[in-house]
Order: C-alpha cells, then structure tokens, then sequence
C-alpha cells in the first residue's frame, strides 16, 4: 500500500475551505461537517458561529453563537440544538448568561393531518417556568382547525373552510381568564375574477372591516381599505387606507 497516497487523501479530505459571502467569513470542513462563521460589524463587534449538522444523529444540527465587543468587553453567546424527522421537529435554545441561562424549547409533532405543538421556556435562576404554550390543529385541503393554550390564561381557536373556488371563510374565538375578556371574529375573501377580490371582518366589538383588491397588471395591485368602528359611528375615527404594490 502506498501509505503517501493515503495521507494525501486524508490531507486533502480534511482540508476546510475558507470563502467569503456577503463580509462574512465562512469555513467549511466537509468531512466533520463543521461550519465556522465569522462577521465583525460597524459597531465593533465580532460574531461567530460554529454549526454541527448531521453528525452525531442525522437530523441532528448543533450550533454555538457568540458575540463580542472589544470596546466596551461585552460578551454573549447562546447553544442551539434542532433535531428533525419525518413527523417530529424539536428545538432548543440556552444563553450562556453567568447569572443563570433561560432555556427555551419547542416542539412539534404531525401525523395524519394532525399536528401538536409545545412552547416552554425555563428560568434557571428563578427555577421558575415562564413560558408555556400548547396547540393542537388538523389541516385538510380546504378545512383547517387550530386551538391553543398559553400560559394556562389565553384560550384560543380557529377555523377556516374553503367553501368554494371563490369564497374563503373563517371564525376566531379567544378567553383570557385574567381579565375575562371574550374576543369573536369572523372573516371572509370572495373572488370576483382572477383579478379581483373582496374582504371582510368583524368582531364583537363592533369593528367592521372591508378591503378591495385589484390587479391592475403584472406587477401592479391596487388595494382599498376601510375600518369602521360600529359602536362609535357617528364620533368617527373610522379609517381609510389605499395601496399601491409594485413588483418587479
């Protein structure tokens, strides 16, 4: 065996490449499937980040960022961790404070149409949880249904149903227990032509609003809008709005 061949191809096999994008330094080392990159700013101050992706598990990434500022000394950093598969998607996130780092997880699971989701963040100074939010949906081709808790206070769901080619209509519902406040919303889209489409909304507390959209050409949409507020009609403070998008 040529033992010189060889260690050239581990050589070159663990060569990093070393590019520039946009300012920013970005190394690259194929083999470990390591990236490094590099950024200083106008404000002085150097970020990096170091990105583990499919190493350890596959649809594992790792990443490390951090920032630091040379004038004032400041410093931060912050560990991230996403793990992917075909029905699963979880990610986390800790800061690298000296005072004791906030840990924030997600996570979302799919199935059949079905999807559930958590949200939780967690105070390790104050080893209390901050953050705790839960959702349960079903998706269909034209049927959506979504309801959420946050908090253990804010209560929420929606609907949406396609009822046709031309008519889009939807209903949201949402409890604070805090303040025992109830908000109801109903909404609609109705396609005139290809070109043209009409929008309307309007919640329990009287707010009615109305849109006009209108494609002028490729490119070019118009759109009206109006909000008028149904309890205080004749004090006024109703709005108008008018846009013009363009795109290229």
């Amino acid at each position: 065996m040529d033992y010189s061949k060889f260690a050239g191809y581990l050589i070159d096999s663990l060569s990093p490449i070393f590019i520039i994008v946009n300012g920013r330094g970005i190394l690259k080392c194929f083999t470990l499937g390591l990236t490094l990159k590099e950024k200083w700013n106008t404000d002085n101050t150097l970020a990096t980040e170091a990105v583990l992706e499919d190493q350890l598990v596959k649809g594992l990434k790792l990443s490390l960022d951090t920032t630091f500022s040379p004038q004032t000394g400041k410093k931060s950093g912050t560990m991230k961790g996403a793990y992917k598969m075909d029905h699963l998607h979880f990610n986390t996130d800790m800061d690298l404070s000296l005072s004791g780092p906030v840990v924030h997880s997600a996570a979302v699971l799919h199935y059949q149409g079905w999807l559930a989701g958590a949200q939780l963040s967690f105070d390790t100074a104050k080893s209390k949880l901050t953050k705790s939010n839960f959702a349960v949906g079903y998706s269909a081709n034209d049927f959506v249904l979504h309801t959420n808790v946050n908090d253990g206070q804010e209560f929420g769901g929606s609907v949406y149903q396609k009822v046709n080619d031309k008519l889009e209509t939807a209903v949201q519902l949402a409890w604070n227990a805090g303040s025992n406040v109830t908000t109801i919303g109903m909404g609609c889209v109705y396609k005139m032509d290809s070109n043209t489409s009409l929008r309307a909304k309007i919640n329990n507390s009287s707010q009615i609003g109305l849109g006009f959209t209108h494609r002028l050409r490729d490119g070019v949409q118009l759109t009206l809008s109006s909000l008028v507020d149904g309890k205080n009609f004749n004090q006024g403070g109703h709005k108008l709005g008018l846009g013009l998008d363009l795109e290229a």
